[in-house]
C-alpha cells in the first residue's frame, strides 16, 4: 500500500521536513556531549581556546549555513533520483562531480572566514623561505596566509587550495607558534607541496570518481528490487548512500599507504630530512597524538601514518641503482 501523502510531487518537501527534524534532534542530543568534549576533554588537555559565545556563535554560523545550502541540494538529487531513469548513476555522478568543485572553490573563499581570520602572512624570514621554496618548485603561489587558528584550539596545521594558477597557503599561527625555527615550518610546507608537485590531489580526487559510478549502479539495482510502494523510504536510502560514499576509506587507503610517504620523501630530497623530522615529533608532543598505534585501527580513523613509520622512512637510506 502507497503511504499516504508520500508520492513524487511532495516528496522534496517531506524529504526536507524530515531532515529539519533530524538536523534540530541532531543538534539538541550531541550539543550536551560537544560541550563536554569542548570543554572539558580538550580544556583538561589545554587544547581548547574558545569561549562559550564563541562555541554557539560558531554552531548558529553552521545551522544557517546548512539550512541556505542544504535544501537546494537535497532537492536538486530527490529530482535526478525521481527523474534519472536507467542513467541516474551517471546523472547523480555529474550532479555530485560539479558540487565538489563547486564547493572546493567556494568553501576556502567564502564559507572558511566566517569562522577563522585570514591574514596574509607578514614579510619577513619565514615568508621569504617559503615563497623561495615556492619558485623554485614554480608552485604558482599567489597569496600566504595565517589563520588564527588559536582562538579556537592549540591543535596545528597547514593546507593549500585552490585551481590552476592560482594557489594560496594557509598557516595556522599555532603552527608558527610551536615550531622551533622558521626552517621547520618550512619543511613541513615542503611536504605539502610534495603533495602538489607529485598531484596526489588530483590522483585521489580522479580515483574516488572512477569508484562511484560502479557503486551507485549497484546501489541502484538493489533498489530496483524493492517494491515501489516504499519509494520514499528508497530515496532517502539513496541520499543517505550518496552522502555517505566511500571516499573516506578510500582517502584513507591512498594517503595513509602511498602519499604522505611520498611526500615526506619529497620534502627530505629537498634537504629537509632532519627539519621535518624534529617539526613531526614537535606536532605530535603539542598534539599529544600517539606515536605508534595499532596498524587496523590507524588504518582507518587516521588520515596519516603513525609517526614513528614516517620517522623510520625518513631515516631509511636513499635506494641507489646500480
Amino acid at each position: 500500500m502507497v503511504l499516504e501523502g508520500l508520492n513524487a510531487e511532495n516528496e522534496i518537501v517531506h524529504t526536507l521536513a524530515f531532515l529539519a527534524g533530524v538536523m534540530i534532534w541532531s543538534q539538541i542530543t550531541d550539543l550536551p556531549f560537544s560541550l563536554y568534549s569542548t570543554f572539558v576533554i580538550e580544556a583538561r588537555h589545554g587544547f581548547n581556546k574558545q569561549t562559550v559565545w564563541l562555541f554557539f556563535k560558531d554552531m548558529v554560523k553552521s545551522i544557517v549555513l546548512a539550512v541556505v545550502i542544504g535544501p537546494p541540494i537535497v532537492s536538486a538529487i530527490i529530482f535526478i533520483v525521481q527523474k534519472g531513469g536507467p542513467y541516474l548513476a551517471i546523472y547523480l555522478w555529474g550532479f555530485m562531480f560539479v558540487l565538489s568543485i563547486v564547493m572546493m572553490t567556494l568553501y576556502p573563499v567564502l564559507i572558511a572566514p566566517l569562522f577563522n581570520k585570514f591574514t596574509p602572512l607578514p614579510d619577513g624570514e619565514l615568508r621569504s623561505k617559503i615563497e623561495t621554496l615556492a619558485s623554485s618548485l614554480k608552485f604558482p603561489l599567489k597569496k600566504l596566509f595565517v589563520v588564527d587558528g588559536s582562538t579556537r584550539s592549540s591543535h596545528s596545521n597547514a593546507y593549500m587550495y585552490g585551481f590552476f594558477n592560482n594557489k594560496r597557503i594557509v598557516l595556522y599561527d599555532t603552527l608558527i607558534q610551536q615550531c622551533k625555527n622558521d626552517k621547520e615550518v618550512v619543511a613541513v610546507i615542503a611536504h605539502e607541496l610534495g603533495h602538489w608537485k607529485l598531484n596526489h590531489t588530483m590522483y585521489s580526487f580522479i580515483a574516488v570518481q572512477h569508484t562511484v559510478i560502479p557503486l551507485q549502479h549497484l546501489v541502484n539495482f538493489a533498489l530496483n528490487l524493492v517494491s515501489r510502494s516504499f519509494e520514499f523510504q528508497v530515496t532517502l536510502f539513496r541520499l543517505r548512500y550518496v552522502s555517505g560514499s566511500p571516499k573516506r576509506l578510500l582517502d584513507h587507503v591512498s594517503i595513509k599507504v602511498f602519499f604522505v610517504e611520498q611526500a615526506d620523501a619529497f620534502a627530505k630530497n629537498l634537504g629537509y630530512s632532519e627539519e621535518l623530522k624534529a617539526g613531526l615529533v614537535k606536532l605530535q608532543e603539542e598534539n599529544l597524538s600517539a606515536m605508534n598505534t595499532d596498524p587496523w585501527y590507524s588504518a582507518y580513523h587516521y588520515s596519516h601514518p603513525p609517526l614513528v613509520e614516517r620517522l623510520a622512512a625518513l631515516d631509511e637510506p636513499d635506494k641507489k641503482e646500480d
